[in-house]
This record gives structure tokens, C-alpha cells and sequence, in this order.
């Protein structure tokens, strides 16, 4: 009775705290849904790799989060809209009765904090195969720190200019998230330079099972992500929960429809993608669609991004893994059709041009996409620079040939003599630091 009597007091609800201490996890486990999502789209020689720069962005961001980032994205504003203060640095001042809406300050702080390391390990595709892990190591924080906070803040924080100025909406995160991602993939793309071979040797994805198990765990945490942005067990979460999964199977049909259409073939990797195209372009307007408009939504996603994918060939950037075709136009569809099909019984007023909402809210929608998008891909672009004359961003060509796992982590994952792909590794072939260069 006294611990009942003391929650009332504090305003905390037990039922949207348990709702989304269970959505913090679920959002968590993204990360290592993306590990295998991406390790099974690369070659053999580059796996754990594409596992390790997703695992360790969750130690890396979360030390950062931990020290300022959560003071500066959701502290009180002290710029204009663009950044919080450091009042709460260290998480000074947030112990257990705080309070954040009906849920611990605590626990809210966790929630977000899983939302910034899944960012910053989605940037990890348009490089694989190429980067160095130490390089890796350094962009992580400064980026969390630089790029994500930021907007988070302007759209998430109070007093962002995004939300409280300009009046765009965005649920579950296609600016702070899918948007920053893609735009800060792109910068990095175009500061390492494509592979080696690139549009001349075949790089097909070694395991699509895991990358099926991965864009399986990714939809799973996916409803923690957009229906646990309700920051309650209430009628708002159900509706986003049931909008993500409407629109992630017609991002998939979508994806699948036109692969039959222009191969010939519905494959395996487009179900995947369309299914993470679909989500993504849902997380934004989950909160603000109808059920129609999720189904809409999705498709669209699907069958745009199942083209843009290919655009990096044409314009001769490697997206390696497609963080642009999906993540980032993904996001954009998402963010700018919440113009299109908001509901007042969603969003509580604001509504889509569908809906008698006139063109407004699209114009809102687009200036935060393209100030969003901007931010990201030239900040980034900065710090990659940086990076890159400090300490070299790039991955020796000998060590790329090789392999990242055998020349960076001294491991492989697979026995290759029983993959057929010659002797067995021994322990007399793992590099030694004398032989291989540490690229950390």
C-alpha cells in the first residue's frame, strides 16, 4: 500500500511504465537484429565485422548518452530551439521519483537511449566492408554527440524548433533516426569511396537465412520502437502498433511486386528490405495515420525504395548495404505523407491534405525533411573528414582484399574448408600484430 500510495504521489502509472520498460527492450534488441540483418548482406570475409560495429556502437553511444547527450536533447532548451542544457549531465538530479509524463525520468532516458545507438549503428551498412574500426570508434560519440542529439532535441526536446516552432510531426523518429541516418550514410559513402570492385565484382549477400533472422528480430523490436513512442498502454500505442505491422507486410508486397514485374523474381532480400522499407517509412506516422493511410504508406515505401536502392549505381556512390535506398527515402516518404493522410483522431487536430488539411502540413512536413536531411549529411561529411586526415577512415587495400574479420578481429566466422572455399583457418594464419598493421 505504501509503494502504491508513494507512485500515485509521484504520478507514475504502472501500467505504462511496464509497457514500456518492455518497449526499451524491444528497441534494444534492434541492434543486434541489424548485426545479423547486415552480416548476412556481406561476403564471408567481412562478417564479424559488420556484427562488431553494431555491438559496440551500443557501449559507445550509450557512455555518451549517459554523460551529456540525454541532458542536451531533452533538457530545457537554452538555443533557440537547437540544443538543450547540460543541467542534467552525468543524469545529475534525474534519481527514482522523477518523473517524466506518467513514467520514470529514468526509464524514459533508457528508451531514448535506445533509439540513439540504433541510429548510429544503422550508418554502418553504407560502409561496410571498407572502413576502419578504430575510425569507427572515434565517429560513433562524436556523431551521437553532434548529429543525433541535435535533432533529437528539435524535434523531441522542449522547446524544438521542428515540433514547437515550425509544427511538423514525427511519432516515432523519420527525422532524428531514419532520415539522419541515411543522409549521414550517404557523407560517409562519399568520404570513403566505393569498395573494391565495385559495379565490376559480384557482392551478393553470403546468408540470407540471417538476414531474414535479422529483419525478423528488427520488426519484432519495431513495435517497442513506434508503439512504445506513445509513453503509455493506451489506445495511441495500439493504433501504432497495428499501423507498423499493416505497413511493413505492404512494404513488402510492395518490394516483392515489383521485383516480379521488372526480374521476374520475387527474392528472399526483397522480402526482407520491403519489410524494413515499410517500417521505416511507418515510423514517423504511425501516431498520425489511419489504418488506410498505413497500408498506403507502406506500398509506396515498398515499390519507391525498391528502385532508389539502385540508384547508387548510376550515381556512383557505395551505399553498400542500402542505408540510403531505404533508411533514407524511406524515411522522407514516410515524413512527407504524414502531410497527405494525418487524422484528427491521431494527431488530435492537425490533419493531411486527404482529409481537408489543405497544403500546409505537407510544407511543414518538407522543410523539416530537407533541414533535417542538410544537417546531417554536411555535419557528418565534417566529421568523416576529420577522421579521415587524423587517422584514415579508409581500410588498407590489402587488409579490404583480405578481409576486415581475419586483418581487424584476428577471427573468421565461418571454417572455410567446409564452405569449400579452401584449407581450414588455422591458428598459424590468424595475422599476427607484427604481420598486420592495427587499424585501431
Amino acid at each position: 500500500m505504501e509503494i502504491s500510495m508513494s507512485l500515485a504521489a509521484q504520478g507514475i502509472d504502472t501500467g505504462d511504465t511496464a509497457w514500456l520498460l518492455a518497449a526499451t527492450a524491444l528497441v534494444l534488441l534492434m541492434t543486434p537484429g541489424l548485426a545479423l540483418f547486415y552480416a548476412g548482406m556481406v561476403r564471408t570475409k567481412s562478417v564479424l565485422n559488420m556484427l562488431m560495429m553494431s555491438f559496440v556502437s551500443i557501449a559507445l553511444v550509450t557512455v555518451v548518452w549517459l554523460a551529456a547527450g540525454y541532458s542536451l536533447a531533452f533538457g530545457e532548451d537554452i538555443g533557440g530551439g537547437l540544443i538543450g542544457g547540460l543541467k542534467h549531465a552525468g543524469m545529475s538530479g534525474l534519481g527514482p521519483d522523477s518523473v517524466h509524463g506518467t513514467v520514470p525520468t529514468l526509464l524514459f532516458a533508457t528508451f531514448q537511449l535506445t533509439f540513439a545507438i540504433i541510429t548510429a549503428a544503422l550508418i554502418s551498412g553504407a560502409i561496410a566492408d571498407r572502413a576502419k574500426f578504430g575510425a569507427w570508434l572515434v565517429f560513433v560519440p562524436v556523431w551521437a554527440l553532434l548529429v543525433y542529439v541535435p535533432v533529437a532535441h528539435w524535434v523531441w526536446g522542449p522547446g524544438g524548433w521542428v515540433l514547437d516552432k515550425l509544427g511538423a510531426l514525427d511519432f516515432a523518429g523519420g527525422l532524428p533516426v531514419e532520415i539522419t541516418s541515411g543522409a549521414s550514410g550517404l557523407a560517409l559513402a562519399l568520404v570513403l569511396g566505393p569498395r573494391l570492385g565495385f559495379k565490376k565484382d559480384a557482392m551478393r549477400p553470403h546468408n540470407l537465412p540471417m538476414v531474414v533472422l535479422g529483419a525478423g528480430l528488427l520488426w519484432f523490436g519495431w513495435f517497442g520502437f513506434n508503439a512504445g513512442s506513445a509513453l503509455g498502454a493506451n489506445g495511441l500505442a495500439a493504433a501504432a502498433f497495428l499501423n507498423t505491422l499493416a505497413a511493413g507486410c505492404t512494404g513488402l508486397l510492395g518490394w516483392l511486386f515489383v521485383e516480379q514485374k521488372r526480374d521476374g523474381h520475387p527474392t528472399t532480400l526483397g522480402a526482407a528490405s520491403g519489410s524494413v522499407a515499410g517500417l521505416v517509412a511507418i515510423t514517423p506516422s504511425c501516431g498520425s495515420v489511419s489504418l488506410l493511410g498505413a497500408l498506403f504508406v507502406g506500398v509506396a515505401a515498398g515499390v519507391v525504395c525498391s528502385y532508389a536502392v539502385g540508384w547508387k549505381f548510376r550515381l556512383n556512390y557505395d551505399d553498400s548495404l542500402d542505408v540510403v535506398g531505404v533508411h533514407l527515402v524511406g524515411g522522407v516518404i514516410g515524413t512527407l505523407l504524414i502531410g497527405v493522410f494525418a487524422v484528427k483522431e491521431m494527431t488530435g487536430g492537425t490533419e493531411g491534405l486527404l482529409y481537408g488539411g489543405g497544403l500546409a502540413q505537407l510544407g511543414k512536413q518538407l522543410v523539416a525533411v530537407v533541414a533535417v536531411g542538410a544537417y546531417a549529411f554536411l555535419v557528418t561529411y565534417g566529421i568523416g573528414k576529420l577522421i579521415d586526415k587524423a587517422l584514415g577512415f579508409r581500410a588498407d587495400e590489402e587488409h579490404e582484399h583480405t578481409g576486415l574479420d581475419l586483418t581487424v578481429h584476428a577471427e573468421t566466422a565461418y571454417d572455410h574448408g567446409v564452405l569449400g572455399h579452401g584449407a581450414p583457418v588455422s591458428a598459424s594464419s590468424v595475422p599476427s600484430a607484427q604481420k598486420v598493421k592495427t587499424q585501431a
